[in-house]
This record gives C-alpha cells, structure tokens and sequence, in this order.
C-alpha cells in the first residue's frame, strides 16, 4: 500500500439506533473515494451493515475485525483489508462473530485499546478512516472512541434522537478526560430529514439554536430518499448506485464539507 500523508480517523456515532450512522459511513466513504481520497471503512458493529452494504461476503476463515482485535499481534490487519469494487475504498469487515469480543476482552488489561493496537500502522495508507459503531454504549464503542481523533454524529431528525445528543456528548466529553484527549466531535449532521414535514423542520431548528449543537451542524442534510435503501440492498454505495439521486447528492454535499472543515 502507498503511504499519504496526513489520515483523518472519523467515528460515526450515536448512541441511539437508527439514525443512519451505517448509511452514513459507507456512503460518506464512497463520496470521499470519488474525490480521490484513499477510503478505509472499519465496520464495528457486528451486525455487519457496513460490510453487506459495500457488497461484502466474508468467507468462513477469512480474518475480520473481531480477530484482529482479539489477536495480540500489533499490525496484524496490515495488508488483510478488504478492497471493495471501486477504486480508493477498503474495508476492514465485521461478522456476528464481533458481538463475542466483548465478553472475551472484559477482563484483558488495557481492553479499551485493542481496537487502536489492532489498526496500528493503517492511517499510514489512507486519507480517511471511517469506522462505523454500534447503536449502544459498549466495550466496541469505548474501543473506537479510544482509536478516533473526531466524531460525526448524524442526528435524525426526530425528538427522541434530538434528545438522544446530551448523553452522547457526556460520553465524549468523559472519554476525553480518561481515554483519549485526542477525541473531538467535529460535527452533527440532519438525517432523515423530510421536507414536508413539521417535525423535521422543528427539530433542524432546534440543533440551530442550541448553543451546544449549533456551532457543529453542518450545512449538508440527508433527505429522506429511497434509493439510499434501495442502493443498500444492492451492496452498492448510493453514489455508484444512482449518480443523480437526491441521496447521491447530499453525500456528495457532506464529504466537500467535510473536507472543508479541519481534522
């Protein structure tokens, strides 16, 4: 692999589900590998979206993420990333089998970290690596938040997800005193946000104003858009599946924004 320069690691996290956090790192991801950024998704969340939605099959026997984390060898996911269809984008899959490592690390000293010993070396050979999170707290959560220097929230724009932010931001900010000072959230980006309702433009108005949230939101917001679904059914990111989709556009929007703000 070619080394680059400067690498940007990004957690897409949220505490609650079903904001759009999968959606948002594989499609992201893709937008970024179309303006020639060198693209590692880290799929951590054992239900493996990120993995079947790049149209990823992990083989029995193939290494993914829960056994580079739960193999002590540092580097060991050197040259073992997955390269997808398209050109600049990788993956480092997960499997259900990822859900065990939990339970397996509770008691290993230092298990907060097994995640950063496990991609030692990678941000040598990416522009970016995005690294999809479980909908919860948990072990795999602290581990990516120990590895990340930034977080993207998406906030679907909902009350109960609007509402969802603080406990999020308590968690970042006590990750931050005790894990890794590093770790920033470098913005909140409007999900699921349908023109023609009321409540999604309430809740928009309210990340606004909030002192805490406003000065993070980005100006990019992901509609509402069925062909988002219908690309991931298909293992295809949105922005490979239908160029001119409103879905394909907002990604496009979030990553020139992105690579507009600092790392």
């Amino acid at each position: 692999m070619e080394e680059t320069s400067y690498c940007r690691t990004i957690a897409v996290a949220n505490e609650k589900g079903g904001v759009g956090k999968t959606v948002m790192a594989l499609n992201l991801g893709a937008a970024l590998s179309t303006k020639e950024k060198k693209v590692l998704i880290v799929d951590a969340d054992p239900q493996a979206n990120a993995t079947r939605g790049l149209g990823i099959q992990v083989p029995e026997g193939m290494p993914a993420l829960y056994e580079f984390m739960t193999d002590p060898d540092p580097g060991h996911v050197l040259n073992r990333t997955v390269e997808t269809r398209w050109d600049g984008l990788h993956v480092v899959p997960s499997t259900v089998d990822l859900a065990g490592a939990e339970v397996e690390l509770v008691d290993v000293p230092g298990r907060e970290y097994r995640l950063k010993e496990a991609l030692e070396g990678l941000s040598e050979f990416y522009d970016f690596i995005l690294i999809d999170t479980p909908p919860s707290l948990s072990l795999l959560t602290v581990n990516v938040f120990a590895y990340a220097r930034e977080i993207l929230v998406p906030c679907q724009t909902h009350p109960y997800s609007f509402d969802a932010l603080e406990e999020l931001f308590d968690t970042v900010s006590a990750i931050g005193r005790e894990i890794n000072p590093a770790l920033s959230i470098t913005g909140i980006v409007a999900t699921f946000f349908d023109t023609r309702t009321r409540v999604s433009h309430r809740i928009l108005e309210k990340l606004r104003n909030d002192p805490r949230y406003g000065p993070l939101l980005f100006e990019t917001r992901i509609r509402v858009n069925t062909t988002i679904a219908d690309s991931a059914l298909s293992g295809k990111p949105v922005v490979f599946y239908r160029k001119n989709s409103f879905g394909a556009e907002d990604f496009m929007n979030l990553a020139e924004e992105l690579l507009k703000t600092k790392g």
